[in-house]
């Protein structure tokens, strides 16, 4: 895992996959964000290792983030 610095978005995407999966549509209705900005963010956390993608617009906290896969 590589750090980053987080912005406002990236604090709120950790946030609620916190709380379980979730897709960049529910993210951004849930927060008044923009899908495409959503989604864009969510990318940059997966190839910084904080984020991974588990099926096609499906995304979960990594559980280890000193591991890869």
């Amino acid at each position: 895992m590589t750090d980053i610095k987080l912005n406002p978005t990236d604090r709120v995407i950790l946030q609620m996959l916190r709380e379980g999966r979730c897709t960049p549509s529910y993210i951004a209705d849930e927060h008044d964000y923009s899908r495409q900005n959503v989604t864009n963010r969510l990318n940059r956390l997966v190839e910084h290792g904080y984020v991974d993608k588990v099926h096609t617009g499906l995304y979960e906290l990594v559980k280890d983030p000193g591991q890869t896969n």
